[in-house]
This record gives structure tokens, C-alpha cells and sequence, in this order.
């Protein structure tokens, strides 16, 4: 025994001679000499400070050594935040995080709770150094006897809980130290010293605010402010004595005193703590006989967390989301980005406008009612000159609900910006005739006429065609068959006739873009597609920005899948006089210190001259005026007191189905089809919505989705007259067929009336007009 108080004392004084933190009554020079004091605290002394080895003089040297050599420096960073994502007006649109914690200031958390977690936790805080000499010694006679009893300090329980913040922030949990569970007396001395450390650069009210704001209550509350909201739906600076006497003591153990699932554990830890409180003279005994009376009743708003449980825009919301983790200034794998946004406490201000957005909703959602056969509908709008995505929005739920449509799939956009698994290849659909207005765009873009008559007749074109192409492609699409089955077909045989470019492209007839396409030269369109950002919407690793190539002509008419987002901000071009934006979603990112983080801008090219641009606006009223367009219901050309310009479009089994359009502030895609059968499901002889149809086109559905919005939305953005086209590109040179001599003519019989169907998707199935 002598030998071990001999030892005990050799630690006291090498300590307190060669380290000048040990010089104070709150110093661990003085906890150790007190410990001195008994033969029993000499031994426990040296199994406490000194490794299990250090049985020897020489041992405990090596130990003070090892002392000298922790850290006395601890990086304080801020806890795990929430993320909020805000729409383009303050609103939240949701809350990301991996700890749900809200910081707030000392001066914004009641005086119960400061008092309460002070009494019980470490009622000598404001007395000691970082460390407390008699409650250690509480700890050690208590073990002595039998019963375990804790020592730390709230300044060490702090320290235990910014180490593994930290460790747990850098994706290292597997590391993280417990009280009693896997720390030991090399992690209790660094603990220690860091502590003391702590205590000579931060004040106790710092630590305090720091502690308070960290500790954890339960998985779904880490900090006291989210702990309020959870347990009793207020904040941290209103609650009562009896709330933070109860939250004080849930500290000790979340589980056992949770008041939710035990409240009777709950009851009695919170009236011990009252106790604490009236014997340290923080309370008065009124205050201390009403608490105790009081039940333990709780309020719980439980924390919704992600995007799935946004009221308005779940999917705008995932879109964000992937924005920033395939964007690698948000860390260097996809790990660390999700990691990034999860606790970093941003705070991200998108383009969402939530007026447009519940005008899209509400749309979207009335187009199928119950919809037991899950049909699809989308509606995606962008601001022309800015790119910024004003809506997004589609007829399903995110988390399963009864009678509700479940899918995690945002329809709009492209396959690696959008959440879950590939689901048949969604990553757009099949955008039909909405590619016709490009090739009508090369046709202007080349000085000819929109009032040129062309042979709408030609059904076939044969390999040997004289397409001309003048881009470095190895080979050109053909449309040609020896029993006449993959001819081009128009919806209605009326329409194999001649007729000018414009009208051709109004009434959407598929021999008459053909014909066009014959007289241009096929890079131009190509040139025009790509310039308007028109892309394939399933990227991968290889081909991350696939082409949507005009050499194969069905692609004329729409055959490569197409995210819904990308017609949108294409059609915005002919809005801009011909200058594209990249879409955007998000104008700023803040982190929780203020610091400026990477966002999008406006990115914008010229794509097509002015005066292209306003070739197509006036061709696209012409589709609303008198074309496939004049058949949507309301119909939206004599119901504006505005002009608007728009294109219908669909594929050959009507299970994608379209309008785009624009009016010169707002360029809006709606879609309707099949959203989970890879577009293998026809539609055709189905009844949606209680209405029977024997093939839907765009403008039965689709097409009442863009102008019950456009109508509603489109005067908030502006509805500016288009300019007129140059005269060149409206003076007809005469009627006078130019056909080209490989053709096989075909049904010419007139018809007065616009064509009723939309779309077409060019893959040789007998495609149809849109």
C-alpha cells in the first residue's frame, strides 16, 4: 500500500513540476493530491491516471510523459445542421439532415433549462477549471462500493461530444468514444486535458451554449432547441420549469427517461431534478411544489425530414439535391457531398415559385383523378432569359398512400439528376412531333420562306436518297420498305397533299417535315438541336451528354427518350430571340457561418438568330391558332389576351404525349403517357379519368395541363407581343410544288380540318402527325 501511495504522490508532483496548467485550486495537481489524501484513493489514483502497465516508478514517469504529449488544443466546430431548402420566395420547401439540430444562442433558451442542466449534470460548473476534484472522488468512493457514478464535467462532456461530432462529420463513427462503453484511460486523460484547455479559452457561458446546442436527446432531437420542438412543439426559450427540469434529465439516458415511450422514468428523473434545483437555491419551493404536481404531457411534432415530406415539391426538391451531390465542389466523392449538404447546416435558395407550383400541382393532379392504371402526367417550366425553373411538378405521391400513385422517379428531368433506381428507363420520354419546330427552324435559318409549298405526298424515301448533311456523320437514316409498311403515315389521310412549310408544321404533318428535312441540310438541324440543349435524358458514365442525332430521321419526329425540363428550356430559346439559358434551380447556398458556397447563374448562347426565333414564335401560334393546337380544350388562343406559341406532340402508341410552348416570359413542357413500361404500353382504346379514348393525343390531355397553367401563370412573367419575322422569311415565292424525284406519291385527297392527332416518334412503326 505504501508503494502505491508512494506512487501516487511521484505522479502528483511530476505532473504539477513539469506542466504549468497545474497550478490552481481547479487544476488536476490538486485533484491528484487530493486523492492522495488516502490509501484507498492512492490506488485508485494510479489505475485511474497511470496505464494498467505502470506498476513501477519508471512506468509512471512513462505515463506523465504520455500526458505531456495529449493534445491541449480541441477544434470546436459547429455541430451537425440542418440543411433548409427555400423556395425562390423565403419559404421552406424542406429540412435535410443526419442530425436534426437547430442552434440557437444562450440567450434564446430559457433560464429553467441553463439552471437545470447545470444542477444535475455538474452543479460545481461554474466553480471549476474543466475538471471537478470532488466529484471524481464522488465517482471513485461510489465505484469503490459498488455503484457506478459518472465524473465528467459538462465542459468534458462537451469535449467528448465535439470529438466525436467530429470523427462522425468525416464519416469515421466506427471511432467514436462512449462514457463507460469503449473509452478508455488514454481517451479520459486526453479528455481531461482538453477540458482544462477548453475552460482557459472559452468562457462557462460559451461552453454552456456550445454543450446545450450538441448534447443528444433522442435520434430524432440532437441540441436543445430541436429537443423543444419534439418533445413539446415550442422552442428552447419557452419552456416551462416542469419542460426543462424533464428534457435535463433525459440527457442522462435518452431511452430510459424518454418521456414518450417511459414516462413514468421520465417523471421521476425530472422530479430529482427539481430536487437538485430547490437544495442549489435555483428554485423556490413554490415553484418546486407546482412542477412536481404537474403531469409529464408531451406535444410532439415530429421532425419531417427529407424530401419526401415536402408539401409542395418533393421532386423539385430531389433535383436539388442531385445537383449538388454531382457537383464536385461539394466534396470529392459522392459520400462526402451527401455528407456535405446533410450536416452542414446550408441554407439553399432555389427558383421554385410557390404560386406557379401549386397551379402545376393542381393540374398535374386532375388530369388522371384516381388513376388506378398509373398514368403519368408532368408539367416543367422555365423563365426564358434567366433558365430559372419556376415549376416542377407531377400526379404522384413520393411515400406510399392509399389510393395515391407512388413513384420516386421525378418524370421531369433527366435519369442522373432525378432519385432512385433506373425504372425502365425513365430519364423522359419520347418527345414525338415537339422536334419538328427545329427542323422548321434550319428551313428559316437557311433564308427560305415559311409560305414555300412543298409535296406533302412523298411517303417513302429510299437508301439512296440525296439527303445532304454536311456534318462529319459516316452514315444518313432512310425511310424506305418493299411492302409499304414503314412508310411515313400522317394521323389523317387528308393531309398527303401539298401545302406550305408553315402549315405543315401547324398541322403537324409528318410528310411535310420530311419533305422540309429533303431540301436542308440535316447538320443544320443537328447544329440547332444541340443548341438548344436538346439532349438524351439516360446519360451514363461513357456518353454523359448523349446527342439526340437528326442522321437517324426518325429523330425528326421524336424518337430518342427526352427529359421533359430539356423541351421546356429549349422552347424558351425561340421566347429569347434565340438565346439559350441553362436550366438553373438554385441561385444561392450559404453554410451555417454565412460563408458563400458554389451555386448556378444564368448560363446563356446564342442558338438561333433573332430573327429565326421569330420565324418559329409565329409558326407556333399558327399551331394554337389553327393547327393541332386549336383542338386543346380550353382553348388557349381565344382565351389569352396574349399571344402564346406552343407545339403538341406524340409517339406512335400514344403513351407519350405533349405540349410545349411559350409566351415571351414563361416557357412551359407538360407531358401525359405511360411512366413505367418503357412507353410499351399503348394509348390507345383506354378510358382515363372516367373519359374513354381511342388514342390519346397531345392535345387532349397534355395539352389542357399547358393552358389551364399558362393561362393562370403566364401573365406573372410577362406576355410581351412576339416580334414579326423578317419579310423574306414570310413572302411566298409562288405556288409551286418542289418535289424531289425518288418519291412514291400518296393519298392527296384534301381536308379542311386541322389534324387531330400528335406526335410521331420517326422509328418506322407508321408514325403519325402531332
Amino acid at each position: 500500500m505504501k508503494e502505491r501511495l508512494a506512487l501516487a504522490g511521484k505522479v502528483v508532483n511530476m505532473v504539477t513540476r513539469r506542466n504549468p496548467l497545474f497550478d490552481t485550486a481547479t487544476t488536476l495537481g490538486k485533484i491528484l493530491g487530493f486523492l492522495g489524501v488516502s490509501a484507498i484513493c492512492g490506488v485508485l489514483v494510479a489505475g485511474l491516471l497511470v496505464p494498467a502497465a505502470a506498476v513501477s516508478g519508471s512506468a509512471a514517469s512513462g505515463s506523465i510523459q504520455f500526458f505531456d504529449t495529449l493534445p491541449a488544443e480541441l477544434q470546436v466546430n459547429p455541430p451537425s445542421q440542418a440543411t433548409t431548402i427555400l423556395a425562390a420566395d423565403g419559404s421552406q420547401i424542406a429540412s435535410i439532415y443526419s442530425e436534426n439540430r437547430t442552434r440557437v444562442s444562450l440567450d434564446q433558451m430559457s433560464p429553467f433549462i441553463k439552471d437545470a442542466i447545470v444542477s444535475v449534470e455538474d452543479s460545481r460548473f461554474y466553480e471549476h477549471g474543466g475538471i471537478d476534484a470532488t466529484g471524481i472522488m464522488r465517482a471513485i468512493v461510489s465505484t469503490a462500493r459498488g455503484q457506478k457514478q459518472g465524473a465528467s464535467t459538462i465542459t468534458q462532456q462537451y469535449v467528448n461530444n465535439v470529438i466525436n461530432e467530429s470523427l462522425v462529420s468525416q464519416n469515421k463513427g466506427a471511432d467514436v468514444k462512449l462514457n463507460g462503453v469503449n473509452k478508455g484511460v488514454g481517451d479520459k486523460l486526453r479528455e481531461m486535458k482538453l477540458s482544462i484547455a477548453l475552460e482557459k479559452k472559452f468562457s462557462k457561458q460559451q461552453i454552456l451554449e456550445g454543450y446545450l446546442n450538441i448534447v443528444f436527446f433522442n435520434k430524432d432531437a440532437y441540441g436543445i432547441e430541436a429537443a423543444s420542438r419534439l418533445f413539446f412543439s415550442t422552442s428552447a426559450k419557452d419552456l416551462t420549469l416542469p419542460q426543462a427540469a424533464l428534457l435535463a434529465g433525459v440527457v442522462n439516458s435518452p431511452s430510459y427517461y424518454d418521456p414518450v415511450t417511459n414516462p413514468d422514468h421520465a417523471k421521476q428523473r425530472r422530479d430529482l431534478v427539481l430536487g437538485l434545483m430547490l437544495d442549489q437555491g435555483k428554485i423556490k419551493k413554490a415553484d418546486y411544489d407546482a412542477a412536481i404536481a404537474t403531469p409529464v404531457t408531451t406535444k410532439v411534432t415530429q421532425p419531417r425530414q427529407g424530401c419526401p415530406y415536402s408539401a409542395t415539391a418533393a421532386y423539385f426538391c430531389d433535383y436539388v439535391l442531385h445537383l449538388l451531390y454531382n457537383n464536385p465542389a461539394y466534396g470529392a466523392t459522392i459520400d462526402d457531398r451527401v455528407n456535405r449538404v446533410s450536416r452542414g447546416g446550408l441554407t439553399i435558395q432555389t427558383t421554385l415559385d410557390p404560386k406557379a407550383q401549386a397551379v402545376a400541382q393542381a393540374q398535374v393532379d386532375a388530369s388522371a383523378g384516381a388513376n388506378p392504371d398509373k398514368w403519368g402526367a408532368s408539367l416543367v417550366s422555365v423563365q426564358p432569359g434567366t433558365g430559372k425553373i419556376i415549376s416542377m411538378a407531377q400526379n404522384t405521391v413520393w411515400l406510399p398512400a392509399d389510393g395515391k400513385f407512388q413513384a420516386e422517379q421525378n418524370f421531369n428531368v433527366d435519369k442522373l439528376d432525378a432519385n432512385g433506381n433506373d425504372l425502365n428507363g425513365l430519364g423522359g420520354f419520347q418527345p414525338g412531333s415537339t422536334m419538328k419546330p427545329f427542323t422548321f427552324a434550319e428551313w428559316l435559318n437557311e433564308g427560305k420562306s415559311m409560305n414555300t409549298v412543298l409535296d406533302g405526298t412523298v411517303r417513302r424515301y429510299p437508301q439512296n436518297f440525296p439527303w445532304k448533311n454536311t456534318c462529319p456523320t459516316p452514315t444518313v437514316g432512310w425511310y424506305d420498305s418493299t411492302n409499304g409498311t414503314h412508310d411515313l403515315q400522317n394521323a389523317e389521310g387528308g393531309y398527303y397533299k401539298p401545302m406550305t412549310v408553315v402549315d405543315g408544321l401547324a398541322n403537324s404533318i409528318n410528310t411535310m417535315t420530311f419533305a422540309t428535312a429533303a431540301r436542308v441540310d440535316l447538320c443544320g438541324i443537328q447544329k440547332i438541336v444541340d443548341a438548344v440543349g436538346i439532349h438524351g435524358g439516360l446519360p451514363d458514365a461513357s456518353n454523359p451528354n448523349p446527342k439526340v442525332p437528326m442522321t437517324t430521321l426518325g429523330n425528326l419526329i421524336g424518337s430518342t427518350q427526352t427529359a421533359p425540363l430539356t423541351m421546356a428550356s429549349a422552347f424558351a430559346t425561340f421566347a429569347n430571340n434565340g438565346t439559350y439559358c441553362e436550366p438553373i434551380a438554385i441561385t444561392s447556398v450559404t453554410d451555417q457561418t454565412g460563408a458563400k458556397l458554389p451555386a448556378q447563374s444564368t448560363s446563356c448562347r446564342s442558338a438561333v438568330t433573332p430573327e429565326v426565333a421569330h420565324g418559329v414564335a409565329y409558326a407556333m401560334q399558327e399551331v394554337l391558332n389553327k393547327g393541332s393546337g386549336s383542338l386543346i380544350q380550353p382553348r388557349i388562343s381565344t382565351k389569352t389576351n396574349f399571344p402564346i406559341a406552343g407545339k403538341t406532340g406524340t409517339n406512335d402508341s400514344n403513351g407519350s404525349t405533349w405540349v410545349a410552348g411559350y409566351t415571351s416570359g414563361l416557357a412551359t413542357a407538360t407531358w401525359f403517357g405511360d411512366p413505367l413500361g418503357s412507353q410499351n404500353r399503348a394509348g390507345q382504346n383506354v378510358t382515363i379519368n372516367g373519359k374513354f379514348y381511342q388514342g390519346i393525343d397531345g392535345y387532349m390531355i397534355a395539352g389542357p395541363q399547358f393552358a389551364n397553367y399558362m393561362l393562370q401563370v403566364a401573365p406573372t412573367y410577362g406576355t410581351n407581343p412576339f416580334p414579326a419575322p423578317p419579310s423574306n422569311l414570310l413572302d411566298p415565292p409562288g405556288f409551286k410544288p418542289s418535289t424531289p424525284s425518288t418519291t412514291t406519291p400518296g393519298n392527296t385527297s384534301p381536308s379542311t380540318q386541322p389534324s387531330s392527332n400528335g406526335n410521331g416518334n420517326g422509328n418506322g412503326n407508321g408514325n403519325k402527325n402531332g
